[in-house]
Protein backbone atom coordinates (compact mmCIF):
# COMPACT_ATOMS: atom_id res chain seq x y z
CA UNK A 1 0.00 0.00 0.00
CA UNK A 2 1.24 3.50 -0.82
CA UNK A 3 2.37 5.75 2.03
CA UNK A 4 -0.41 8.34 1.66
CA UNK A 5 -3.20 5.72 1.36
CA UNK A 6 -3.23 4.84 5.08
CA UNK A 7 -5.26 6.24 7.98
CA UNK A 8 -2.88 5.04 10.71
CA UNK A 9 0.91 5.23 10.84
CA UNK A 10 3.35 3.75 13.34
CA UNK A 11 6.49 5.90 13.49
CA UNK A 12 9.61 4.28 14.95
CA UNK A 13 12.70 6.37 15.54
CA UNK A 14 16.09 4.73 15.04
CA UNK A 15 17.80 4.36 18.40
CA UNK A 16 21.06 6.11 19.13
CA UNK A 17 22.79 7.80 22.04
CA UNK A 18 24.87 10.41 20.21
CA UNK A 19 22.91 11.13 17.05
CA UNK A 20 23.30 14.34 15.08
CA UNK A 21 20.51 13.46 12.61
CA UNK A 22 17.28 11.57 13.17
CA UNK A 23 15.80 8.77 11.08
CA UNK A 24 12.34 7.22 11.40
CA UNK A 25 10.75 4.16 9.85
CA UNK A 26 7.04 4.48 9.01
CA UNK A 27 4.90 1.34 9.26
CA UNK A 28 1.35 0.27 8.56
CA UNK A 29 0.47 -0.92 12.09
CA UNK A 30 -2.12 -3.42 10.78
CA UNK A 31 0.29 -5.33 8.54
CA UNK A 32 3.61 -4.23 10.11
CA UNK A 33 4.73 -3.40 6.55
CA UNK A 34 7.30 -0.63 6.23
CA UNK A 35 5.66 2.00 4.03
CA UNK A 36 8.11 4.88 4.33
CA UNK A 37 11.18 6.49 5.84
CA UNK A 38 11.59 9.98 7.27
CA UNK A 39 15.24 11.04 7.39
CA UNK A 40 16.68 14.30 8.61
CA UNK A 41 19.18 15.82 6.16
CA UNK A 42 20.26 19.21 7.49
CA UNK A 43 23.45 19.51 5.43
CA UNK A 44 27.13 19.13 6.32
CA UNK A 45 27.78 22.50 7.98
CA UNK A 46 24.59 22.43 10.05
CA UNK A 47 25.32 18.85 11.14
CA UNK A 48 28.76 19.95 12.35
CA UNK A 49 27.37 23.02 14.12
CA UNK A 50 25.00 20.78 16.09
CA UNK A 51 28.04 19.75 18.12
CA UNK A 52 28.16 23.35 19.39
CA UNK A 53 24.63 24.75 19.10
CA UNK A 54 21.27 23.35 20.24
CA UNK A 55 19.71 21.72 17.17
CA UNK A 56 16.31 23.33 17.96
CA UNK A 57 17.86 26.64 16.87
CA UNK A 58 19.31 25.29 13.62
CA UNK A 59 17.60 24.86 10.23
CA UNK A 60 16.81 21.33 9.12
CA UNK A 61 15.19 19.32 6.36
CA UNK A 62 13.34 16.01 6.74
CA UNK A 63 12.89 13.92 3.58
CA UNK A 64 10.02 11.41 3.53
CA UNK A 65 10.41 8.58 1.01
CA UNK A 66 8.15 5.72 -0.09
CA UNK A 67 8.97 2.31 1.43
CA UNK A 68 12.67 1.53 1.20
CA UNK A 69 13.06 3.45 -2.06
CA UNK A 70 14.59 6.86 -2.73
CA UNK A 71 11.27 8.10 -4.16
CA UNK A 72 10.55 11.36 -2.31
CA UNK A 73 6.90 11.78 -1.27
CA UNK A 74 7.30 15.13 0.54
CA UNK A 75 9.77 17.14 2.59
CA UNK A 76 9.55 19.18 5.78
CA UNK A 77 11.83 22.21 6.20
CA UNK A 78 12.47 24.33 9.27
CA UNK A 79 14.39 27.57 9.10
CA UNK A 80 16.30 29.16 11.95
CA UNK A 81 13.86 29.43 14.84
CA UNK A 82 13.70 31.27 18.13
CA UNK A 83 10.27 32.20 19.53
CA UNK A 84 8.05 31.14 16.61
CA UNK A 85 9.34 28.39 14.36
CA UNK A 86 8.01 28.15 10.80
CA UNK A 87 8.05 24.78 9.09
CA UNK A 88 7.15 24.34 5.41
CA UNK A 89 5.82 21.20 3.74
CA UNK A 90 6.82 20.67 0.10
CA UNK A 91 5.63 17.99 -2.32
CA UNK A 92 7.93 15.69 -4.31
CA UNK A 93 8.44 18.44 -6.93
CA UNK A 94 9.55 20.93 -4.27
CA UNK A 95 6.34 23.01 -4.41
CA UNK A 96 5.12 24.31 -1.07
CA UNK A 97 1.84 22.72 0.08
CA UNK A 98 1.44 24.64 3.32
CA UNK A 99 3.28 25.44 6.52
CA UNK A 100 3.16 25.26 10.31
CA UNK A 101 3.91 27.94 12.88
CA UNK A 102 4.63 27.16 16.50
CA UNK A 103 2.47 28.77 19.17
CA UNK A 104 4.21 31.27 21.45
CA UNK A 105 2.30 30.51 24.64
CA UNK A 106 0.74 27.06 24.84
CA UNK A 107 0.40 24.90 27.93
CA UNK A 108 0.41 21.61 26.03
CA UNK A 109 2.44 22.66 23.02
CA UNK A 110 1.42 22.53 19.41
CA UNK A 111 1.33 24.67 16.31
CA UNK A 112 -0.97 26.17 13.70
CA UNK A 113 -1.45 24.80 10.14
CA UNK A 114 -1.69 27.19 7.18
CA UNK A 115 -2.31 26.74 3.47
CA UNK A 116 -0.30 28.51 0.76
CA UNK A 117 -2.61 31.53 0.95
CA UNK A 118 -1.64 32.13 4.61
CA UNK A 119 -5.09 30.98 5.72
CA UNK A 120 -5.17 28.94 8.92
CA UNK A 121 -6.73 25.57 8.08
CA UNK A 122 -6.08 23.76 11.34
CA UNK A 123 -3.92 23.27 14.37
CA UNK A 124 -2.02 20.65 16.31
CA UNK A 125 -3.02 20.91 19.95
CA UNK A 126 -1.13 19.16 22.73
CA UNK A 127 -2.27 18.19 26.19
CA UNK A 128 -0.55 19.35 29.39
CA UNK A 129 1.43 16.07 29.61
CA UNK A 130 3.16 17.01 26.38
CA UNK A 131 2.88 13.89 24.20
CA UNK A 132 -0.74 13.46 23.17
CA UNK A 133 -1.79 15.71 20.32
CA UNK A 134 -4.99 16.32 18.39
CA UNK A 135 -4.99 17.33 14.72
CA UNK A 136 -7.90 19.76 14.42
CA UNK A 137 -9.52 21.67 11.57
CA UNK A 138 -9.87 25.46 11.90
CA UNK A 139 -13.46 24.89 13.06
CA UNK A 140 -12.31 22.45 15.77
CA UNK A 141 -13.26 19.19 14.04
CA UNK A 142 -10.88 16.36 14.93
CA UNK A 143 -8.91 15.20 11.90
CA UNK A 144 -6.66 12.84 13.83
CA UNK A 145 -4.40 12.23 16.81
CA UNK A 146 -0.73 11.69 17.58
CA UNK A 147 0.06 9.52 20.61
CA UNK A 148 3.35 8.33 22.04
CA UNK A 149 3.95 4.62 22.31
CA UNK A 150 6.61 3.60 24.82
CA UNK A 151 9.10 1.02 23.56
CA UNK A 152 10.25 0.03 27.03
CA UNK A 153 11.64 1.99 29.96
CA UNK A 154 15.30 1.02 29.50
CA UNK A 155 15.27 1.93 25.82
CA UNK A 156 13.52 5.26 26.50
CA UNK A 157 15.94 6.16 29.31
CA UNK A 158 19.16 5.40 27.46
CA UNK A 159 18.35 6.50 23.92
CA UNK A 160 16.49 9.33 22.30
CA UNK A 161 14.31 6.90 20.30
CA UNK A 162 10.57 7.56 20.21
CA UNK A 163 7.71 5.46 18.89
CA UNK A 164 4.35 7.04 18.23
CA UNK A 165 1.15 6.58 16.23
CA UNK A 166 -0.44 9.09 13.86
CA UNK A 167 -4.15 8.24 13.37
CA UNK A 168 -6.27 10.11 10.82
CA UNK A 169 -10.07 10.32 10.73
CA UNK A 170 -11.72 8.20 7.97
CA UNK A 171 -13.15 11.29 6.23
CA UNK A 172 -9.60 12.52 5.56
CA UNK A 173 -8.91 9.49 3.31
CA UNK A 174 -8.55 10.25 -0.37
CA UNK A 175 -7.59 13.89 0.20
CA UNK A 176 -3.88 13.45 -0.59
CA UNK A 177 -3.00 17.08 0.16
CA UNK A 178 -4.63 16.97 3.59
CA UNK A 179 -3.19 13.53 4.40
CA UNK A 180 0.27 14.87 3.49
CA UNK A 181 -0.12 17.94 5.72
CA UNK A 182 -1.46 15.90 8.65
CA UNK A 183 1.23 13.21 8.38
CA UNK A 184 3.82 15.99 8.08
CA UNK A 185 2.33 17.60 11.21
CA UNK A 186 2.62 14.31 13.09
CA UNK A 187 6.24 13.89 12.01
CA UNK A 188 7.04 17.55 12.70
CA UNK A 189 6.04 17.22 16.36
CA UNK A 190 9.06 15.01 16.96
CA UNK A 191 11.47 15.84 14.15
CA UNK A 192 11.41 19.61 14.31
CA UNK A 193 9.51 20.77 17.41
CA UNK A 194 10.21 18.25 20.19
CA UNK A 195 13.70 16.92 19.47
CA UNK A 196 16.37 18.80 21.37
CA UNK A 197 19.06 16.15 21.64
Amino acid sequence: MALLDLNTYLIKEHAGIFKLCDKYDIFDPETNEKVGVAEEKPGGLVTFLRLLINKQLMPTKVVITEGDTDDVVFTIRRGVGFLRTKVTVNNADGEQMGYFKSKILSLGGGFLLFDNNDKQVGEVKGDWKGWNFKLLSASGKEWGTVAKKWAGMAKELFTSADNYVVSLAPEVSGNTGLVTLLLAAGLAIDTVFKETK
